[in-house]
Order: C-alpha cells, then structure tokens, then sequence
C-alpha cells in the first residue's frame, strides 16, 4: 500500500466515525435520539471549542506546561530505562537479586503513587513529571532488557572471536541489537509521558490539559471533554512523529521489510 493510499484510509476512517457520530447525536432514528447531545456532544461543537481555544489563545499557556512537563518525563524515563535495562542485562546477579522488587514496583497503581507524589513535590510540574517517569521507565527498561538478552550468541562469539573488547562488543553489537526494542518501547512511552502529566494534572493543578478537562468536566461541559481529549491525541501524535525521525535517523543501517523479503 502507498503512504497515499495509507493516509486517504486512514482519513476515511476518521471522517466515517465522525460522521456517524454527528448524525447520532442530531438525527432522531424511531423518534430517539441514539447518542443523547447532553452525554455526548457532537463534532460541530467540539471542533467549534477546539476553535475558540485557539483564536482567544486559551489552549497556549495549558498546552505548554503540558508539553514540558511531558518531555521532562519522556527523557528522564526513557534515559533512566535504557540505563537500568543495560545494567540489569549485562549484570545477571543484580538482575536477579532485583527482579522481585522490581516486578512489585511495576505493579503499583499509578493512580495511587500521584497524591504521593503531589505531597513530596507539590502541586508544581515536578509531581507530574515524577508520575510519568513510573509510566515511561518500566516499558523501556523491559523493552531495553530483553533487547540485550536477545542479542544472537553467533554474533557475540564472532565478535569475540574477531579479539573485540568489551566496549566494542557494547558499542557494535549489544547497542544495536537494543536500538530496535527500544524505539518500540519510546512509541509506546510518548503516550504515556502525556497520560502521567495530565492524570497528575486532573488531579490537582492550576494548569495544564488535564485541568482545563476537568474544569470542563466540572460543569458538565462535555465539549470540552472532548476538545481536551482532541487536542490531547495531536499532541501526542506530533510527539511521536519527532520519535519517528529520529528513530529512521538511528537506525538508517536497518534493512526495510520489502528488503528482508528480498
């Protein structure tokens, strides 16, 4: 398929469910509205909010404390999880000494850990950054982990053999045998640095994307939920098209699928 074939179904796609939505929400089907407009709003007015945000200059000051405090918890975990994940992988003592904790940590409810974290930092951009960094660090520390472990032993002993030295071999061979694993790991994270500022946002802040839903939530402004919810989802898009090139940028050496397939 075409990366124009690609992007006309894809806009297909969002025009079709917002279509249906906008007619859902206005056109009576056997006397009833299926998607009440006081529960569900419609595109028209969405897209009309979304608009207005823009044009007062509204959006600015919350889309940029979002954004900040989103980066700052997308690079501190993701650079805290390539370390660890290194670390752990080339020291399979530590690792095992700490894979219990480890595992208990990574199951603790985020929700949990963000008035802790409101408490210790306060209500500033640090308490949200703090909840995104828990969110980014454990999908790329695993990703990171299992990158280097995977690393193909024909590889490792033909480097050996070749007399390279153990920075060598972590330069040329474990390095980019993790690349791949961790720029999956980093797509996947992008969302998750924004979910962690903006739930710590929703749950206390002055600012930010996540106070401006649920002030609109508050006064049962669904629109405004869904405008929020809008701009959140290009937000993170951007963000991970940024990953993306510079992931082509990285691994340029990597061969294509239809390569591969050749």
């Amino acid at each position: 398929m075409s990366r124009v074939t690609l992007l006309f179904c894809q806009v297909l796609v969002a025009v079709v469910v917002l279509a249906l939505w906008q007619a859902f929400t206005t056109v009576p089907v056997f006397g009833h509205i299926l998607l009440p407009p006081f529960f569900f709003s419609n595109p028209i007015d969405v897209f009309s909010q979304i608009v207005n945000w823009f044009s007062t200059g509204v959006i600015w000051k919350h889309l940029a404390i979002t954004l900040w405090e989103s980066i700052l918890a997308f690079v501190i975990g993701s650079a805290a999880g390539i370390l660890v994940g290194f670390w752990f992988a080339r020291q399979p003592r530590v690792a095992a000494v700490f894979d219990p904790y480890v595992k208990m940590t990574n199951a603790l409810p985020r929700v949990v850990l963000a008035p802790i974290f409101a408490l210790w930092f306060g209500l500033g951009i640090w308490s949200k950054v703090a909840l995104g960094v828990t969110l980014v660090f454990f999908i790329v520390f695993f990703n990171v982990y299992q990158g280097v472990k995977e690393v193909s032993t024909t590889v490792l002993d033909n480097g050996r053999m070749l007399g390279m030295s153990e920075r060598q071999l972590m330069r040329h061979v474990y390095w980019p045998s993790a690349l791949s694993w961790m720029f999956s790991s980093l797509h996947t994270s992008v969302g998750f640095a924004v979910v962690g500022a903006v739930v710590g946002e929703y749950l206390g802040a002055a600012a930010g994307l996540g106070y401006l839903i649920q002030q609109a939530e508050g006064v049962f402004d669904v629109a405004g939920v869904f405008a929020g919810m809008f701009v959140l989802s290009a937000f993170v898009i951007l963000i991970d098209m940024a990953v993306t090139l510079v992931e082509r940028r990285l691994l340029v050496w990597r061969p294509t699928a239809a390569e591969s397939r050749g």
